[in-house]
């Protein structure tokens, strides 16, 4: 029996600012069998792809991103902003709403023929996914799959992706911000 993971990502109206509805996962990820469920979702879709790393963006796609790395027996790559990585390090910029940030991956992590599964918590505009999709087909590696827990579709971010060639999965999907 398949559990309800929609059910367990929680909604809270209003926040961070009147008019957003946040999904928040923590309440998944404290749900035992709810949260290795998920982890196991997103690495059987992916099992026997040839995947050699997984790619986490900060911070909770650390969380989802190394559970699956562990699933699938490969190795985990933290994607993280500016100035978080010891040694030398490779980045990419992307655009704010009122600037640019920049995220960051070991320089020496993946290289030329390795095949990198990017995994994230949730999918809205899509900046920071196609930043980490950019920076990591940089290296050479390839790049064609992306896995998150929630996709907010109306946003429009996984569109995006999949205009950059990349096969997008998602656990659940909720309407609206």
């Amino acid at each position: 029996m398949s559990i309800d993971l929609k059910a367990l990502i929680r909604t809270i109206p209003d926040y961070p600012k009147k008019g957003i509805m946040f999904r928040d996962i923590t309440t998944l990820i404290e749900h035992p069998e709810g949260f290795r469920e998920s982890i196991e979702r997103i690495a059987s879709v992916h099992r026997g792809l040839g995947i050699t790393h997984v790619a986490g963006i900060e911070a909770r796609g650390f969380i989802f991103g190394a559970g699956v790395a562990i699933s699938l027996g490969v190795g985990f790559v933290p994607v993280r902003k500016a100035g978080k990585l010891p040694g030398e390090t490779i980045g990419q910029n992307y655009a704010l709403e009122y600037g640019v940030d920049t995220v960051e991956i070991h320089a020496d992590v993946v290289k030329e023929g390795d095949s990198v599964l990017l995994v994230d918590d949730l999918i809205a505009t899509g900046g920071t996914a196609i930043a980490a999709v950019a920076l990591l087909r940089r290296t050479g590696a390839k790049l064609k799959y992306a896995a998150f827990v929630v996709d907010l579709p109306e946003i429009g971010g996984a569109e995006k992706l999949i205009e950059k060639d990349v096969e997008l999965y998602s656990l659940v999907t909720f309407d609206g911000h």
